[in-house]
């Protein structure tokens, strides 16, 4: 039987970056607060997590894929929130940072975790960003824990 990789929880002695965007930022410091809690909880010190802030969304792949290439970091944490209005601006942000991310992930040995919500209401990104529906910024942190340690695991064979 072969080996079978899992990540745990465990990032300690590791740096994390955490970049997200001010465009909204009554909910992105919400995600960022959520990302630095679980960090936290999961005993990665307050020294160990850098942050970028950036304008917009637009510009949080080029900001994480700067943090990347820096060589400095274990992983790399996207934080955004996108709010649907009246015009197509929404989709073509929303395609695009998704699309960003993922191509920085695909181009890094690192986990380059997209923590975005994109949201049709304010409601919806009110909830996605700590009350009723969990806070997706605390969920983009705990994902960047688990795939840390698998990448470590599966580097180490």
């Amino acid at each position: 039987m072969g080996k079978n990789f899992e990540g745990r929880f465990d990032a300690r002695g590791k740096q994390i970056a955490i970049v997200a965007s001010r465009f909204n930022d009554f909910f992105t410091r919400e995600l960022m607060d959520g990302a630095r809690d679980c960090l936290q909880r999961h005993d990665v010190a307050e020294k160990q997590i850098d942050t970028v802030w950036v304008p917009g969304s637009f510009e949080v792949p080029i900001a994480a894929k700067r943090m990347v290439k820096s060589g400095r970091y274990a992983a790399v944490i996207c934080l955004s929130c996108i709010i649907q209005g009246d015009t197509p601006h929404f989709h073509y942000i929303s395609s695009e940072i998704t699309k960003g991310i993922a191509q920085v992930a695909l181009d890094s040995n690192i986990p380059v975790v997209y923590g975005v919500v994109t949201a049709e209401t304010l409601d919806q990104a009110i909830e996605r960003s700590g009350t009723k529906a969990g806070n997706k910024g605390f969920d983009a942190a705990l994902t960047a824990l688990e795939m840390i340690d698998l990448f470590a695991g599966i580097d180490e064979g």
